[in-house]
């Protein structure tokens, strides 16, 4: 390993970070700086760009823009409200019933969509002038909706867990979507009952119980939306299509659903084409740049030293998982969830697979721990679209999160310390 090679990627990394540089050209830069100094000038730059134009070439990395295009068709469809209605009838004579429903409204949503970011929009924008109407302290709502709209990146379909077959080098994506589930539901039910505690002190409103009427008129409203879930993941799960196709459908099914609510005009099309096109052109370019890094720290051998580090502390599984849960909270703190992904897992794969920890489990610990740095300042994009929703300010808004943050660490380490969690499902249907 050249020590001044990367001890130049690194620093110039952060330098370009500082100096307010967009996330995607600092990992590309960096890695042509570091590239430099073993290779001549032609040849770093070319590499470079080899290296990012190879790093799409990847039937999976479809489904990611047709999964954020369907995302931005449910988010206009009309789908997250119906969604809602629903779960205010599932949600009852609990104190802080709005909260609630806005994270088991989370969870649906991100079940549905994928997209961490359209559901702290959708829900914030929905239900966040509803509970401030009700009583309830506009930083505590955006507080629940930030952390509970990170499980749309556990519950599939998930860009990110794509994202980490493809850096991985293929583990199954249907493996990674099944072992989703159940860590997002735990995640989900400590976030509710710290949640539910918070709201008893404040003594936010409880909500009525509605009839077993409203019950069903709710879930046949939302019906079809669920349904979306179904097809995609059990299409999947079945082998009857593979993720990229899923993806595929889930565009034509919410479009089609849209024009049935008549929640989405033909006029509107060319709008949230763009948008999609816009978002899937950031997410790809991070993709890309991301790969060129990957390709940089293979090339100096960085995974290897680093494991026989991590390895010369300890050969006990349970206290290197712990040690990489840290440092991978620290790094989800400072970089966006997608070149994390595709940096650190060729670094760290190589380490838990010597460990004998299951490389599906592996991926949703990767996952969770990033999905925490969403949530936190100075990068966390989760974190800004749901304070700018809410229109408060980060300051206010650390006071009620803490509880809540608290309660994803929990949970992170129940799915770190419990195999099964995240196992269980995936072993069921035979992967």
């Amino acid at each position: 390993m050249d020590v001044f090679a990367i001890c130049i990627l690194i620093f110039s990394f952060i330098l370009l970070i500082g100096i307010g540089t967009p996330i995607a050209w600092s990992i590309a830069l960096s890695s042509l700086f570091s590239l430099i100094v073993n290779l001549p000038n032609i040849s770093s730059f070319t590499t470079i760009a080899q290296r990012m134009a190879t790093g799409l070439d990847s039937f999976s990395l479809l489904a990611i823009p047709f999964f954020i295009l369907s995302g931005q068709l449910m988010t206009h469809g009309g789908i997250a409200k119906r969604l809602i209605s629903f779960a205010k009838t599932l949600v009852v004579n609990i104190p802080g019933g709005l909260a609630l429903i806005n994270i088991v409204s989370a969870m649906m949503m991100g079940a549905i969509t994928g997209s961490a970011m359209a559901s702290a929009s959708a829900m914030g924008s929905t239900l966040g002038p509803e509970m401030e109407k009700e009583g309830y302290e506009k930083e505590f709502s955006a507080a629940v909706n930030i952390t509970s709209a990170t499980m749309g990146l556990v519950i599939p379909p998930s860009n990110i867990l794509i994202i980490y077959s493809l850096a991985s080098g293929g583990i199954s994506i249907a493996a990674l979507f099944l072992a989703g589930y159940l860590p997002g539901i735990i995640i989900g039910f400590f976030l509710m009952i710290v949640a539910a505690i918070w709201a008893k002190r404040k003594g936010y409103p409880v909500l009525k119980r509605s009839n077993f009427r409203n019950i069903i008129s709710s879930f046949i409203n939302a019906l079809p939306s669920i349904l979306l879930l179904f097809i995609v993941i059990g299409g999947i799960v079945l082998g009857f299509f593979t993720a990229t196709e899923a993806s595929a459908i889930a565009v034509l099914y919410t479009l089609i659903l849209g024009i049935v609510y008549n929640e989405i005009k033909m006029i509107e099309l060319p709008r949230i084409l763009l948008n999609s096109s816009k978002t899937s052109a950031v997410v790809l370019l991070l993709i890309a740049s991301s790969m060129s890094m990957s390709w940089v720290i293979s090339y100096e051998n960085l995974p290897q030293n680093i494991s026989h580090f991590l390895l010369g502390i300890s050969d006990n599984k349970i206290i290197i998982l712990l040690l990489i849960n840290l440092i991978l909270l620290f790094v989800g703190i400072f970089m966006d969830m997608t070149p994390a992904t595709l940096i650190f897992t060729p670094i760290f794969l190589p380490i838990v697979k010597s460990i004998g920890i299951d490389t599906v489990q592996f991926g949703i610990i990767m996952v969770v721990n990033l999905c925490i740095g969403l949530c936190t300042p100075p990068v966390g994009s989760v974190l800004f679209v749901g304070i700018s929703v809410a229109k408060t300010s980060v300051e206010k808004v650390v006071k009620p999160l803490l509880p809540l943050f608290l309660a994803m660490i929990l949970s992170l380490i129940l799915i770190t310390l419990i195999p099964e969690i995240t196992l269980w499902l995936p072993r069921k249907f035979g992967f």
